[in-house]
């Protein structure tokens, strides 16, 4: 719509709207009885009108989708990105890099990607085409060199949980992410979970008391037993890459909801156990573990493993008058004080732009959503990085490790 038709257009709107408040409201005082028949008839036309106009200019204020690369193809969550990527429109894929080209053709061929996209550099990948942010599918212990290598360009990333291998590394990042002025964001399944934020929710609105204990349940049979692929599971059982094993791989979903539920109060100790119930299958990582986090007047325990029966990912949170115990992704167990049982309500889905990650992605690349003490910050995952840095040396000594407040940038 041209500039002179927008004007003609608006100004028989207003006309039709004055029209009807004037028949519709009785001022016809010559003939009353057509002044409802006249708002029956207009009325629906003006509502349309009304609805449409808007929505019109909304469609004409699509933002342009945010530009987006991946760097690594051995984490296996890559497929749950190029799965989803052609529903969503608010990212667009720009660049692929890894350094096999035999993993990069087998991605090629199961999406029909063109061969355009991929690069086995990083750099020569983000210097062709230029992204806005890149995601990092790399192992864990990749993440430092994949993100500083983004920051230089000054780009922000956003890497697969958790944030990196050790406490020392997730201070380099975040001098990294402060030095380029970029977002480092760490993706977890259950940050998308809105079971999660309902509980998250009893909890500020005082209606559980004050947090006494959280119990966090993270796991699955094994990846083995449940058939990752080879480039995927050959990092997740080797400790310098994955840092661990169960105690990583699921032990940082707690630890990141922990720190969230508890507003990133500093910690006064990390105890942690682990076992090696199936050495055959992992010789050189732990397959379960069981991590107690102390505060000062509350307790987190984060039970991690590869030794379920089946994949649970779910959380219960005591407070000192009523508790919230998580179902699966939607479900919510809730006993407040004076119920005289608990009831299961179903969460309301999260709000945008938190409703998933390529959405809160989007957002925070274009400025409408900082990303501060939730459960992808990067603040927050300084914080899971110092307990799981803890648990693994607790485990390795046997001893309880206490903490000191993570140095300031």
């Amino acid at each position: 719509m041209d500039g002179n038709k927008a004007f003609r257009f608006t100004r028989n709107v207003r006309s039709c709207i004055a029209r009807v408040k004037f028949v519709a409201g009785g001022q016809n005082r010559n003939m009353p009885h057509l002044n409802h028949r006249f708002a029956c008839r207009w009325m629906p036309v003006l509502l349309g009108l009304l609805i449409t106009v808007p929505a019109a200019r909304a469609v004409r204020a699509q933002p342009a989708p945010v530009r987006v690369a991946i760097v690594g193809l051995v984490h296996g969550h890559v497929e749950g990105f190029l799965s989803a990527l052609p529903k969503h429109q608010g990212v667009e894929l720009v660049g692929i890099s890894d350094p096999d080209p035999a993993l990069g053709a087998k991605y090629q061929k199961k999406f029909g990607l063109p061969q355009s996209l991929f690069f086995t550099s990083a750099e020569a990948m983000i210097e062709a085409r230029r992204p806005q942010a890149v995601l990092v599918y790399t192992s864990v212990a990749g993440h430092r060199a994949a993100i500083e290598t983004a920051a230089r360009y000054g780009i922000s990333v956003m890497v697969e949980k958790p944030l990196t291998i050790s406490l020392d590394d997730a201070l380099a990042i975040r001098r990294a992410a402060h030095e380029h002025h970029i977002h480092v964001l760490v993706n977890f399944e259950t940050t998308w979970y809105s079971s999660n934020r309902a509980a998250y929710d009893a909890v500020e609105s005082g209606s559980l008391g004050a947090i006494r204990r959280i119990v966090i349940h993270d796991g699955h049979q094994g990846p083995a037993e449940i058939g990752v692929p080879p480039e995927f599971l050959g990092w997740l059982t080797d400790p310098a890459q994955n840092g661990a094993g169960a105690m990583y791989d699921f032990g940082c979903y707690g630890a990141d909801l922990a720190t969230w539920l508890m507003h990133g109060e500093a910690l006064l100790s990390v105890t942690a156990v682990a076992n090696h119930d199936k050495p055959k299958l992992y010789p050189n990582v732990d397959d379960d573990a069981t991590v107690v986090l102390a505060y000062p007047h509350a307790q987190a325990i984060i039970q991690a493993s590869w030794n379920w029966p089946f994949g649970r990912k779910d959380m219960e949170v005591y407070g000192a008058t009523g508790y919230a115990i998580t179902v699966g992704p939607d479900k919510l167990r809730l006993r407040l004080e004076h119920d005289a049982e608990d009831h299961t309500t179903t969460a309301a889905p999260l709000a945008p732009p938190q409703q998933d990650s390529l959405s809160y992605l989007a957002a925070v690349i274009r400025g409408e959503f900082e990303p501060k003490g939730d459960l992808t910050a990067l603040d927050t995952n300084v914080v899971v990085m110092q307990i799981l840095d803890a648990a693994r040396e607790s485990v390795r000594t046997g001893k309880t490790v206490r903490l000191s407040k993570i140095p300031a940038e």
